[in-house]
């Protein structure tokens, strides 16, 4: 595994553009005195020692020799060796529902975006447990494996969009049953399905789901998303969006909370149904019953010894740095009196 130590020293790459701004405007400026002087083609045959392309070099030369002195500094590590690690935890596995219908905005910013950012704050609080993520619509799908690198999924739970899923709908009963199917199957852990959705236009037997997933002692927890008396679906997410979902007829269409659907599918889940509009979305309340669960000795690999790699990209960019100051930007007289091929 490779990773940087001192990621902070990245704002140095700052410098990089800057100074290849300046280069450039040098060279323009240079060419427009020229041509102020005199006939830019008579002034090359008075210095036929003077080379662009040398200059040119040296410029490349300086600026991927600084690239590497920066990237030296911050500290670039290999990870050498793998150790397996042992806690207790339970397994966790969340179903976010990526509708369209998620766009509204009865719950601010967006039900969808609110409940993004209320997983990342549940990551920050779980305590070596496992955790992964399914997006459904009209399908399921994966997008997290079973993992304990919180890091790396918080890092694509960013990017969750409606765009992900194509065919629309709420395909509750294949997300339960994919979630079911996710899970390890050799850990005695405790095993939780989170369902996070409106709870509209449900296909599939949702409750044949439930069945199995009770059937291998899997708790269902629900979450609602939205209001009862519901709201209209903009066409796109974000602040600034002025216009609508309209169907057939031109009329708006409006979303609203299937909240019935949900306690019913937790219920029988033996889980718990909470609404988003409680303060954080019910993920606190939640979690105080998931930390009365079952634990089991979780295994996983950490990298748990890293080499330096910072020799190698310093003694590069001193290498092109010395090279810049040996290479003279006019042409050498006594090189071009060799001719190996005359």
């Amino acid at each position: 595994m490779f990773r940087f130590e001192h990621t902070e020293y990245f704002i140095l790459l700052m410098i990089i553009p800057v100074l290849a701004g300046l280069l450039i405007f040098r060279q323009f400026k240079r060419k427009r005195d020229l041509k102020r002087v005199g006939d830019p083609a008579l002034i090359s045959t008075l210095m036929p020692e003077y080379s662009q392309a040398r200059r040119n070099l040296k410029a490349i030369l300086a600026i991927v020799g600084l690239l590497l002195l920066i990237i030296g500094i911050a500290g670039p590590q290999f990870g050498s060796r793998l150790t397996e690690v042992k806690h207790e935890g339970i397994e966790i596995i969340v179903a976010l529902d990526v509708s369209n219908s998620m766009l509204a905005q009865d719950i601010k910013p967006s039900r969808l975006e609110r409940a993004k950012q209320e997983l990342s704050k549940l990551m920050d609080k779980l305590d070596n447990d496992r955790f992964g993520l399914i997006v459904f619509a009209g399908d399921a799908y994966t997008q997290i494996p079973i993992t304990n690198d919180y890091l790396s999924a918080k890092m694509f739970l960013t990017g969750i969009n409606t765009n992900m899923v194509t065919r629309q709908g709420t395909a509750l009963g294949s997300a339960i049953e994919l979630a079911v199917k996710s899970f390890s199957p050799q850990t005695k852990a405790s095993k939780v399905i989170i369902i996070i959705s409106d709870g509209e236009n449900h296909e599939g037997d949702v409750k044949a789901a439930c069945k199995k997933a009770a059937e291998k002692d899997i708790k269902i927890f629900t979450i609602g998303m939205g209001l009862p008396q519901g709201e209209r679906i903009p066409l796109n997410d974000g602040p600034y969006n002025q216009d609508f979902r309209r169907d057939r007829d031109g009329n708006f269409v409006v979303t609203r909370l299937n909240e019935q659907m949900l306690v019913d599918i937790a219920n029988d889940g033996n889980g718990k149904y909470y609404r988003a509009d409680a303060p954080g979305m019910g993920l606190n309340n939640m979690l105080e019953q998931l930390r009365k669960l079952d634990k089991a000795e979780l295994e996983y690999k950490v990298y748990s010894e890293y080499e330096e790699q910072f020799p190698v990209f310093m003694w590069l960019a001193f290498a092109l740095l010395c090279l810049d100051c040996l290479i003279l930007e006019r042409k050498n007289k006594w090189l071009k009196k060799i001719q190996l091929f005359s």
